[in-house]
């Protein structure tokens, strides 16, 4: 699919889907071919657009009272729904947009994409090790200082911790027993 998008007026020379914010030039090359950052970006909003219009759909569901019995003006009804019907079409409007985004994206970037062999990294593979060198004396003193440090602190919490759950349980305890 090789549509494009939409043309913003007032910014010629733009190619199709592109967009600059108020106060924002758009980049030097951008008269001539918009780089897929580019494209990500103006994605990165529209998928922003798209969070927002739909929490604004389920504010509005939200606000709208089931019917129980009670007749609600037929006016504010209408309203809500058609509130509703255009938020939704603008939501059709926005997807559409991202899916036009994507497909220029990936026909730009064709070149540059591999396929992953397995998302979850080191899965059917041997854990390689990696040789560390050693380090001067003074590092290793200082990371061991370091590392007791945290032990005792670690130790001390502890200690905090066990006392103040002694000290909840009493104060429950003694709440348990005023009633």
């Amino acid at each position: 699919m090789a549509a494009s998008l939409p043309q913003k007026p007032g910014i010629a020379g733009m190619p199709p889907g592109a967009s600059v914010a108020p106060g924002q030039q758009p980049p030097q090359g951008a008269l001539r071919e918009i780089s897929p950052v580019f494209l990500c970006r103006i994605g990165q909003e529209t998928v922003q657009d798209i969070v927002t219009r739909t929490m604004e759909i389920f504010q509005i569901t939200r606000a709208t009272q089931l019917p129980n019995g009670v007749t609600q003006s037929h006016a504010m009804y209408q309203d809500r729904f058609g509130k509703l019907q255009e938020h939704l079409r603008q939501l059709a409007l926005l997807f559409r947009k991202l899916r036009l985004l994507y497909e220029r994206c990936v026909e730009m970037t064709s070149d540059l994409q591999e396929e992953p062999a397995e998302l979850v990294p080191y899965v059917g593979e041997d854990l390689v090790s990696v040789r560390v060198e050693p380090c001067s004396p003074a590092v290793s003193q200082e990371r061991q200082e370091v590392l007791e440090k945290v032990r005792q602190k670690n130790q001390e919490m502890k200690v905090l911790m066990d006392q103040m759950r002694n000290l909840l349980w009493d104060v429950n305890a003694m709440l348990t027993l005023r009633k």
